[in-house]
């Protein structure tokens, strides 16, 4: 092999396999290989070096002018820096670019010089539909694997044949020509036998079973060719609506990829119908070229200006709204528990219990600002709005607490007041690393909990730093929410967007340094018991002091119930028991009934 001047580096990995394209002057190829499966997601910090450790060898230990890698998997900011750091340990300084699967394909294709926008539609064992147009705009649909996705893809029909067949047989007893051609594919005899090979069957085993599904459809069979041109449909639709997010009545390039889409020529004949059915003056072209000359030419991209990027404009990170943090007293000292690993017990019992006495007069300070929000949280009530509690570690796990605790006490909606914790549900009871960092992550969980004008967004956050808090508030406000934050730092300084109304008691260091469980946790359940239960005493949820609405649903809530309803009616226990027991265990029914 002659020596290249020149020399970039195009590693695209996904579920099946990763290849490598080395290319030196003039497009020349100094070296094409593949390795093993490369999603970001199912691979360690080792196995992502080991990779690229396999790759520096493949090149002869070459230092490349600029690598480019698109992976299966990296969806955000924490995806790439892993990446990154692994590529760091085999060409430390060299321009590099970390992106994901779906870039690097598009970049493989030539751009029609009228386009728009232009859609990546990929059909292979998964599939995926990714665009970006003039602007930079980008938009994304399906992607999201077997069970949530993968519409139009390998999996897809191969799942529908399976299905399909074995309905038919069930409504004829006639076992049909497409399940003919999938027994034959797996070598199994009888229907029977599918059922302990679909219990064990992965999704690229799936996903083989769309080849029997092709040919029983070239075959004339109906049920598969009915297959196909609804799986066609489906890919079709998700790359009609990828295109409706970038470009009105502008023109639209898309680029058909996957080995689905390349090996079958009618199934994209078909996809390619129902686009231009929709689409007037859709531009439909083949990508014949693999994703790896995409990872080439981005990595080109990058040696004029020496770049090192993760991903683009995918994955910016949104600038944070919080300017000051280093005098917050979350992060300071406490001088009076200096020597809090030689007291006795007993001593560091008095001292915390004397810590946690400030916290009333602390809150009080802030009465005004509770009760403004608890009348915001009653207008959204009575509007038919919601209260949505966010935030992140101990903050998040008492927003979901105080949100789980209002129907049985009040029984009022599940919906009526909600909990949001960075991380998701797993986040409850296991530390989910870098959740609270993603702003972008915040945003995402108050559209997707449909937040309106009619809503109350309390953001809940001891040092009032919390990105995924922060991004909450923000689109919150934007959608027109009232927003309030609870926090415990009075330094705290916010520049861009800021939220109606901040509640923050001056607590002071917790007797743990950085322990906000302790202090702040504290004064965070008494924050949120003010704000739900004076809004539900505020909303016709409360007889004098007595919860009128409890959900009897267990014997201690049963008998509380009956003692309630004596109280406000008068009657002996045995009518009232029979009053509760006729009305459902409704304490207002049972008194109207009573009186």
């Amino acid at each position: 092999m002659e020596a290249s001047k020149f020399s970039v580096l195009g590693i695209e990995g996904g579920a099946t396999h990763t290849t490598v394209l080395w290319v030196g002057d003039g497009d020349s190829v100094l070296r094409k290989f593949s390795l093993g499966p490369a999603n970001v997601l199912l691979l360690t910090d080792a196995e992502l070096c080991e990779l690229f450790q396999e790759v520096k060898q493949g090149i002869d230990d070459r230092i490349p002018d600029a690598v480019c890698i698109g992976l299966a998997g990296v969806r955000g900011e924490k995806e790439a820096e892993r990446v990154q750091a692994a590529l760091e340990q085999c060409w430390p300084g060299i321009p590099s670019r970390v992106t994901d699967d779906l870039e690097t394909a598009l970049a493989a294709g030539e751009i029609a010089a009228d386009a728009e926008a232009r859609v990546l539609v990929l059909s292979g064992t998964g599939s995926c539909c990714f665009g970006r147009n003039r602007e930079g705009a980008e938009a994304k649909v399906g992607g999201r694997g077997h069970i949530l996705g993968d519409r139009g893809s390998s999996c897809d029909i191969g799942l529908q044949g399976l299905r399909a067949a074995v309905a038919d047989f069930d409504h004829t007893g006639i076992w049909p020509g497409v399940g003919e051609a999938i027994l034959a594919s797996l070598q199994i005899n009888d229907l029977e036998s599918l059922i302990p090979w679909s219990i064990e069957a992965g999704k690229h085993e799936i996903a083989s079973l769309a080849i029997p599904v092709f040919e029983a459809a070239q075959n004339g069979c109906p049920i598969a060719l009915r297959i196909v041109e609804e799986a066609a449909e489906r890919l079709a639709h998700d790359a009609l609506a990828c295109s409706r997010k970038l470009s009105g009545s502008g023109v639209v390039q898309f680029l058909l990829a996957g080995g689905t889409l390349r090996k079958q020529p009618e199934f994209a004949g078909m996809v390619a119908s129902v686009i231009r059915q929709s689409k007037n003056g859709a531009v439909i072209d083949v990508l014949e070229r693999a994703g790896t000359w995409g990872a080439v030419a981005l990595a080109k991209g990058l040696v004029e200006g020496g770049a090192r990027q993760s991903g683009g404009t995918v994955f910016a990170e949104e600038q944070s709204l919080v300017v000051d943090l280093k005098k917050s007293p979350t992060e300071q000292r406490n001088p009076l528990s200096m020597n809090l690993d030689k007291l006795t017990i007993s001593e560091a019992v008095d001292l915390m219990i004397s810590e946690d006495r400030k916290l009333p007069d602390a809150i009080l300070a802030e009465k005004d600002k509770i009760v403004r929000l608890v009348e915001q949280v009653v207008a959204s009530f009575e509007s038919g709005g919601r209260l949505f509690y966010v935030g992140a570690g101990t903050s998040g796990r008492l927003g979901v607490l105080d949100a789980s605790e209002c129907p049985p006490t009040f029984q009022s909606p599940a919906e009526q007041v909600q909990g949001i914790i960075a991380g998701g549900y797993r986040a409850l009871w296991s530390p989910i690393e870098g959740a609270e960092d993603d702003p972008a992550a915040g945003r995402k969980a108050v559209c997707f909990r449909g937040v309106d004008d009619k809503d109350t967004v309390l953001g809940i956050a001891a040092s009032g730093r919390t990105p995924f808090v922060h991004g909450a508030l923000v689109e919150a406000g934007e959608r027109g929410a009232s927003t309030a934050l609870l926090c415990f730092n009075p330094t705290l300084e916010i520049s861009g967007n800021h939220p109606e109304t901040i509640i923050c008691p001056e607590i002071g260091p917790e007797i743990l340094t950085g322990s906000t469980r302790l202090k702040a946790g504290t004064a965070t359940k008494m924050v949120l018991n003010m704000v739900t239960t004076l809004a539900m005493v505020q909303t016709g949820k409360v007889i004098s002091n007595l919860m009128v609405d409890v959900n009897a649903s267990n014997d201690k809530l049963r008998d509380r119930a009956v003692r309630i309803t004596i109280e406000l009616t008068g009657a002996d226990e045995m009518a009232v028991a029979e009053a509760l027991h006729k009305s459902g265990w409704s304490i207002r029914d049972a008194c109207l009934a009573l009186q």
